[in-house]
């Protein structure tokens, strides 16, 4: 895949001069890749749009007939309709087009032992970063930690006749794609008739802001063979949708801020403009009684304002049960210097006890080259997690070899505010020595969080006083 991709990111800079930007040029690439895989995997696309419709025009008739196919499938019932949806070329230069088309049609795609369409998607999302590209990693989750969630919380549909899964933030779709591909897996591809619809039609659900990624998840789950049903708008400020879900999966978009302001939702109890911590409340809200979810939090959302009153009614009404302390650079090269967890909780269930798993302290930096992240890193956690999704597996300190799990009961969670990032055990020895310094940005993240952090704290205290002061006249008028 790398040299593909490198290849394909090469001949972007050629389609500048053609007035295609990056995010463009992606976007072309995932319209003509579906194309050329599903005629791979013989799926039916209308015959006057498969690829070999496209492979085999030239000059003008490329371009004017890819602007038909985009149209014709635009107006397609169902999900290639919602696929292509507004879908627009890009192309004034056949000879450019013609090119694309020839280094997508050189590439056996589905021969290759990866998500190809995610790989390609993700590697040219890299390349965009590298260069300085803002928002190129915002739909990206590495999938080697989707995966490590996925085995833990074993979405499976045969459990329940209306059995659903949703990612609230769905970027372009790898939570889904990799619950579908467990499913697949454990069941060796074999699902009884009623359970294979039902699978492919009724069970996996999400929600995307932008278009573009949108689009991707579309794809992605339809070459898998599935119909999902993937709305288009803003999970946080606007009402939720009527649908609850056995399980939710999600990585909402990094950066705390929303709208700048707090969204007008009955269902929210905690009133809050950090998009984080909101995206949590409406989680509570769409899961069944009894649903189950993985969420991927930053540091500083778990130390931010109101995040001890999120954090609190999360614990009173969910099973909060465990906590996985990511990698620092999980996230390279997106956001290499943002340190996150993962919080796994079950609806309707009071926590006792919060398990903490430390992947992070005394963990080498993951690199995209050197030091890449590998399902090694997250081997151990999902061994200690257990065979319960629901995080009832009968589990012992001694279970981590390295001291990296622990369990905390309720009241110390309390006791320190349900701030989480607060319980640290085991000392980072990097630290005692100055040739083993973290990376520059990771020390200034730590630094703004820790700044974020007494800022806050100082807020709090300001707004004590305040209220102290106004309180004050108050009273000596009522004693006048």
């Amino acid at each position: 895949m790398t040299d593909i991709v490198s290849k394909l990111w090469g001949f972007c800079h050629t389609l500048r001069h053609d007035g295609i930007d990056y995010g463009d040029y992606i976007e072309q690439i995932t319209y003509l890749l579906f194309l050329k895989m599903a005629d791979e995997r013989g799926v039916a696309i209308p015959k006057d749009c498969a690829w070999p419709t496209i492979r085999d025009a030239s000059g003008t008739d490329l371009t004017d007939h890819y602007i038909e196919v985009l149209r014709k499938l635009g107006k397609t019932p169902g999900i290639l309709g919602d696929i292509y949806s507004g879908a627009l070329s890009r192309f004034n230069n056949p000879v450019n087009l013609k090119k694309l088309v020839a280094l997508i049609d050189e590439t056996e795609w589905t021969s290759l032992d990866v998500d190809v369409k995610a790989a390609a998607y993700e590697g040219l999302l890299e390349k965009a970063a590298a260069e300085g590209k803002k928002g190129a990693g915002q739909f990206f989750t590495p999938r080697v930690l989707i995966q490590a969630i996925v085995q833990c919380m074993k979405p499976d549909p045969r459990t329940k006749p209306d059995f659903t899964i949703c990612d609230p933030a769905i970027g372009s779709g790898g939570f889904l794609v990799c619950a579908y591909e467990w499913i697949r897996d454990a069941v060796k591809g074999a699902f009884d008739r009623d359970i294979a619809k039902r699978v492919r039609q009724r069970t996996y659900f999400g929600q995307e802001l932008v278009a573009r990624p949108r689009r991707m998840a579309l794809m992605n789950m339809f070459l898998h063979g599935i119909e999902p049903h993937i709305r288009l708008g803003d999970t946080i400020y606007e009402p939720a949708a009527p649908e609850r879900f056995d399980v939710v999966l999600t990585n909402p978009p990094f950066g705390t801020k929303g709208a700048n302001q707090a969204p007008e939702r009955d269902d929210f109890t905690i009133s809050t403009s950090n998009k984080q911590l909101n995206f949590v409340q409406h989680v509570l809200t769409i899961l069944k009684p009894g649903g189950r979810a993985a969420v991927v939090l930053p540091d500083n959302v778990l130390f931010a304002d109101q995040a001890g009153e999120v954090m609190r009614l999360l614990a009173e009404d969910c099973d909060l049960h465990t906590v996985l302390r990511l990698p620092r650079g999980t996230f390279t090269p997106y956001a290499q210097g943002v340190k996150a967890n993962v919080v796994f909780f079950t609806k309707g269930y009071p926590t006792e006890n919060v398990w903490i798993f430390d992947a992070r302290t005394n963990v080498p930096v993951i690199t995209k080259k050197d030091r890449p992240l590998t399902k090694e890193h997250f081997a151990e956690f999902v061994k200690c997690f257990g065979a319960d999704p629901n995080g009832k597996s009968r589990r012992k300190v001694g279970d981590s070899k390295d001291d990296r799990w622990r369990s905390f009961h309720v009241s110390e969670v309390a006791e320190r505010e349900f701030k989480l990032d607060g319980f640290k055990w085991l000392k980072e020895e990097s630290l005692e020595d100055a040739d083993d310094l973290p990376p520059p940005e990771e020390l200034a993240t730590d630094a703004i969080s820790e700044l974020e952090e007494a800022v806050g704290e100082l807020g709090a205290v300001l707004a004590l006083l305040e209220n102290g002061d106004e309180a004050k006249p108050k009273k000596k008028a009522a004693q006048a």
